[in-house]
């Protein structure tokens, strides 16, 4: 028998080897068109970054060590071009001469994969500009980082290959952006699950441009500029495109082989083609999605690997052998997290029309007593009505490959989430809790199921009727650290003696960090009487997630609390915060070193901590305080910032944030602290909140502002609600929003040129005349007045908070001002010895 298989690495290998195990007689010809017939494709990026030292590491077989065992005729650098279905044989060009010749077959496989996409973008073929997919690629990349010692690079796609290639070139010592026409990274996450992924590559110094697509490069000398639909230019020492993949179907088109919608092969559960003597397997093939039921394309080598066992065992024995088809099953590492998929996301099911219900937990990756436990954050979606298991989405730092893969054995069982609450895990504190955290999203997604709980998404926060009662219910401590606009403190411990006090004829709405305290006080309020009761699933965590808006690229951006990780750290059963942390005292040559364990507590723990330990330090003294609450990092500058308190340093890995902080006036401190001296004199800073839209009082606070800048003061205006209007492009890009956004933009102005007097507007006619009268007496308008504020170093800070509550999106404010939440304004008004409301 002539068995002939065109492509090797993964399935093509694959087919081969088993296909000798199984017939040592056979004809055995496997073509491949480059150097290599089988290696680690996955592991490219890892050898760029340095991870993989040794090259020779990526290859799993030699031609010389496959031939050598399977007797295998292995022809590299030859390529097919041709299949005669009628003759049942393939032609074959020699690259190296050009020759062509024929070769018979009794069956035929195809495994000849997927190519990168290369748009005919304007600038593309820049010799900076590189794609991965194969091992000369990976060579053309590493050989350019030891030549030319780049510095910047732009990664163009957000997909998982387009992340791993944004670490390892950050590894390797650049400067990475990442530019993405959706508007999130890793299309099989939900948004608000992505939302983690994008604060962690901010954290990491990664740049992300979300919603942004690549209209031409340009060879700008010593770099290449990537010129951007906004606008936007960014140039960049070398360029890695990473925007998808579409299958090599170009021998199977030409054959005659049915093709689907999406290019791939059609094959049968027996990995058959439309010609019964040719099999496909691989990136190139259409299989079945059995969550869906209908055909999808998997690019990835797990499927590929066994397909191609499949594939030899029914061409050996008569197919036999069937392929129940691909959930998409994967994972990845971006940085320090862990992000995995299994089955279907929300927004693959809107398409497909098919009803789920969702739901969000946050866990522990093992006993939170025990060291070491990390967040991990899980998304179910499921049937409504059965509660099969559609998906699952994990993002976390450690034990995220084991929850996956424990979820998608019963998505692709049609198992439900009844059968997640029974699954029975191996448990000891150092590797999972008693109720292991895929148990946990089994409950909750029970709950709901059987109408213990109803729930209401993030998504839906913004669009309460006006009478809802929106309560939250964690401690006060948490929520002065940031809550959901709208949302009144009750504690849940004392919601039994406020249950008088709340109406019983309207909605409520309960949340609290991750949403086990909104479910204990859901079930408190439905048993007294309250009929119309929702749990925000996932709590505070996943809607500030969700919302928080990213640091624009140029490097502004809100600071402090208001700027909450959207990986928090875990939550006890009981919701505790503030529970003493050990901490220990070591001698050093410049005073005491104190080390603070906050692990396991949530926003505040960590900076009550940090506060309560650093009080008990003599001047010159350090602390080092770690915590898995990934807000800390940036709470902890803020926290610095406002106190005096010198930072020495803050490190993140594997999900722990350390910070070191010194204690004390840098003149008492010994100089091997580094300390430096600390600014004196008294606060002289000018800080305004701007609230109201209406012209005069814009006029106001840009006269006043400008007027402190001139003499030297920094300034520092905070935009908040209708104040928010003044500071709006007049040109604008074009940006989605929900219903309720788009009715705030139908009703308020929509950049200064419309803001109407606060007396004497007479429908507009009043603002028109005062803009008359100051051009006549020859007074800056409002506008040039924001210009010169700008030009004098005004600080223009925009309010996250009321950006998300009014629908204001980022693209629509002026380039020059930047995002923050309250702590960004105390910040500078603590600096400050005038602050103005107006």
């Amino acid at each position: 028998m002539n068995y002939l298989i065109v492509g090797g690495v993964a399935g093509g290998a694959t087919v081969a080897a088993r296909l000798r195990r199984m017939d040592e007689h056979a004809n055995i010809v496997l073509f491949e068109r480059g150097k290599y017939v089988s290696y680690a494709n996955c592991g490219l990026p890892y050898y760029i970054g340095g991870t993989i030292a040794d090259r020779n590491k990526l290859f799993v077989q030699s031609v010389e060590g496959f031939t050598r065992r399977f007797r295998i005729d292995i022809r590299t650098e030859q390529e097919v071009v041709r299949i005669d279905r009628e003759k049942r044989l393939v032609e074959v060009r020699r690259l190296a001469t050009g020759e062509l010749y024929t070769e018979p077959y009794n069956k035929l496989v195809l495994s000849v994969g997927a190519e990168p996409l290369r748009p005919p973008i304007e600038g593309i073929d820049d010799r900076r500009i590189f794609t991965l997919r194969s091992v000369p690629d990976t060579d053309a990349i590493k050989e350019y980082l030891l030549r030319e010692r780049p510095r910047r690079a732009v990664v163009v796609g957000g997909g998982f290959i387009g992340l791993e290639m944004a670490e390892n070139l950050h590894e390797a010592g650049l400067h990475v952006d990442v530019v993405e026409m959706a508007p999130q990274v890793m299309a099989p996450l939900d948004f608000s699950m992505a939302a983690i992924v994008h604060r962690h590559l901010q954290d990491k110094g990664v740049g992300l441009r979300l919603s942004e697509g690549v209209v031409r490069f340009e060879d700008a000398g010593a770099a290449v500029a990537v010129h951007l639909q906004s606008g936007a230019r960014i140039e960049a020492d070398m360029v890695l495109l990473s925007i998808g993949v579409r299958p090599e179907n170009r021998l199977a088109r030409e054959a005659g082989l049915r093709l689907g919608a999406r290019g791939g092969i059609v094959v049968d559960d027996r990995m058959r083609s439309s010609d019964p003597d040719i099999y496909a397997l691989g990136d190139v093939v259409e299989v079945l999605n059995p969550v869906t039921g209908r055909p999808t394309m998997i690019p990835l080598a797990g499927p590929a690997n066994k397909q191609g066992r499949i594939v030899a065992d029914n061409i050996v024995f008569g197919d036999k052998s069937t392929y129940s088809g691909s959930i998409g099953t994967s994972i990845a590492k971006v940085f320090d997290l862990t992000v995995a998929t299994a089955g279907m996301n929300a927004r693959q099911l809107q398409r497909e029309g098919i009803p789920y219900c969702s739901s969000y937990t946050h866990s522990s990756s093992h006993a939170g007593y025990y060291p070491g436990a990390v967040p991990m954050s899980i998304k179910v979606v499921f049937a409504p009505d059965s509660g099969r298991l559609l998906g699952v989405q994990i993002v976390g730092y450690g034990g995220v490959d084991k929850r996956i893969e424990m979820a998608a054995q019963v998505i692709q069982r049609g198992g439900t989430v009844y059968d997640l609450t029974e699954l029975e895990h191996a448990y000891a504190p150092p590797y999972s809790s008693a109720k292991d955290p895929i148990n946990m999203a089994g409950y909750v997604a029970e709950n709901i199921l059987t109408g213990k709980c109803r729930t209401l998404h993030w998504r839906e926060v913004a669009g309460l009727p006006e009478e809802t009662v929106r309560i939250d219910v964690r401690t006060r401590a948490e929520y002065e650290l940031g809550s959901i606009p709208g949302f009144v403190n009750i504690p849940l411990d004392e919601l039994r003696e406020h249950l008088d006090e709340l109406p019983r004829n309207r909605p409520l709405v309960v949340t609290c960090a991750v949403g086990l305290r909104g479910y204990l006080a859901s079930r408190i309020l439905t048993q007294h009487g309250f009929d119309d009761v929702r749990n925000l699933s996932g709590g505070y965590r996943t809607w500030l997630a969700a919302t928080a808006p990213l640091t624009p690229p140029n490097g502004g951006g809100e600071q402090g609390t208001s700027r909450r990780a959207a990986e928090a750290a875990p939550v006890s059963e009981d919701g505790s915060v503030g529970s003493e942390a050990p901490a220990t005292s070591a001698a050093c040559g410049c005073g005491e070193v104190v080390e603070v364990d906050a692990c396991g507590l949530m926003c505040p723990g960590p900076v009550m901590q940090l506060k309560r330990c650093y009080e008990g330090l003599s001047v010159g003294g350090r602390l080092r305080i770690r915590a898995t609450d990934q807000a800390f990092a940036r709470d902890v500058v803020s926290w610095c910032r406002m106190t005096g308190a010198r930072l020495e340093g803050v490190e993140q890995h594997g999900g722990i944030v350390e910070a070191t902080v010194s204690k004390g006036e840098a003149a008492a401190a010994p100089a091997c602290c580094g300390a430096s001296p600390s600014p004196s004199g008294a606060a002289d800073g000018k800080t305004l909140i701007v609230f109201s839209d209406d012209l005069d009082r814009a006029l106001a606070s840009f006269v006043i502002a400008n007027g402190a800048a001139a003499a030297g003061k920094h300034v520092t205006m905070f935009f908040t609600f209708w104040g928010l209007n003044i500071i709006k492009k007049q040109q604008k890009p074009s940006v989605a929003k929900d219903l309720f956004g788009r009715m705030f933009g139908w009703m308020m102005p929509s950049d200064s040129r419309r803001l109407s007097l606060s007396k004497m507007n007479f429908f507009g006619l009043g603002s028109r005349m005062m803009r008359h009268v100051m051009r006549t007496k020859r007074i800056d308008s409002l506008e040039q007045m924001m210009r010169q504020a700008a030009d004098n170093g005004v600080e223009m800070i925009a309010c996250t908070m009321s950006m998300d509550v009014m629908g204001i999106r980022r693209e629509e404010l002026l380039d020059n001002v930047t995002l923050g939440g309250v702590a960004a304004y105390l910040e500078q008004a603590e600096q400050a010895n005038v602050n103005l409301f107006i």
